[in-house]
């Protein structure tokens, strides 16, 4: 198998691998799925992922393949080509690694910026959502941004949540005001075409000298939501530069830095909900700088 017979007959890659017909080695790909890299007879490789055991829920690979090809539609950022997105498996572009420099910083906050400015006719999404191993309700809303985000990213996660334990009533009971407030934060925009993950793992620094955005939950949502996950969980290298640059091409509304915290509440519920209570602390230490 080759690149361009790929290109034609995707659904054909299963039966290759079943019988041993093409190089597959192991590679990290993260905490859901098992990833792999393929060597084609070409000479060409690509980047796999596929359930660890039983199926993956209807759509899970479908739905991550959309949101690449709808990224990558805008022509700004490099986002990998989808090779075949069948039911148990998604097959991409293989992605040399590099090393993030401050001028890949700068060159992604200006992409990002082109990206977001390629705009979603609305907030949500035409597909099926899913964030991690969870599902995420992409139902088109043309309503406001911050009642949808309340209702859509933010209060199911915090049930889900509260309903395995990962968080404590007294943490729920904060979350909530937070919700019933929402208004009061601002920040009404149109929907911007986002990645919607877009945690510092999910930007990958390449050898062609370019940060590439891989494992996207895109949808229309606010572009403050993508610039607020690069910096969670210590912030991708030279997030200063990212944001100066974004800014230049796209100045930010006044008093985005204290709505930071109100958009990484969706990934930090996410992750509360999906890996349990040692995500708890940075629930509520995001819900408390909110409340001050």
């Amino acid at each position: 198998m080759d690149l361009p017979y790929l290109r034609t007959h995707p659904q054909h890659l299963p039966t290759f691998l079943t019988h041993q017909r093409i190089r597959e080695t192991p590679v990290g790909g993260g905490n859901v799925c098992r990833a792999s890299r393929l060597s084609l007879d070409d000479g060409a490789s690509l980047f796999t992922k596929t359930w660890p055991s039983g199926r993956p829920p209807d759509h899970f690979f479908a739905t991550e393949a959309a949101g690449l090809d709808w990224l990558r539609s805008a022509q700004a950022v490099p986002v990998p080509e989808v090779y075949a997105a069948l039911d148990d498996l998604l097959a991409l572009e293989w992605v040399d690694s590099g090393v993030a420099t401050p001028a890949a910083a700068e060159r992604l906050g200006r992409d990002l910026a082109a990206v977001h400015r390629a705009g979603a006719d609305c907030f949500g999404a035409p597909w099926t959502g899913f964030i991690g191993p969870l599902g995420q309700d992409n139902t088109p809303s043309a309503g406001r941004w911050a009642s949808w985000f309340a209702e859509r990213r933010l209060q199911p996660y915090l049930q889900i949540s509260a309903d395995r334990g990962a968080l404590s009533a007294g943490d729920v009971a904060v979350v909530e005001r937070l919700l019933a407030r929402i208004d009061e934060y601002g920040g009404e925009e149109p929907p911007a075409r986002i990645h919607g993950d877009l945690w510092p793992g999910n930007v990958l620094w390449a050898a062609d000298g370019r940060a590439w955005l891989v494992d996207p939950a895109a949808h229309g949502g606010h572009r403050e939501t993508d610039l607020a996950q690069l910096a969670l969980f210590g912030g991708v290298p030279h997030l200063d530069a990212v944001i100066s640059a974004y800014d230049e091409v796209w100045p930010l509304q006044e008093g985005w830095r204290e709505r930071v915290a109100l958009h990484q509440l969706h990934l930090l519920l996410v992750h509360t909900a999906a890996f349990g209570e040692r995500y708890r602390g940075a629930v509520r230490a995001a819900a408390d700088t909110l409340r001050r």
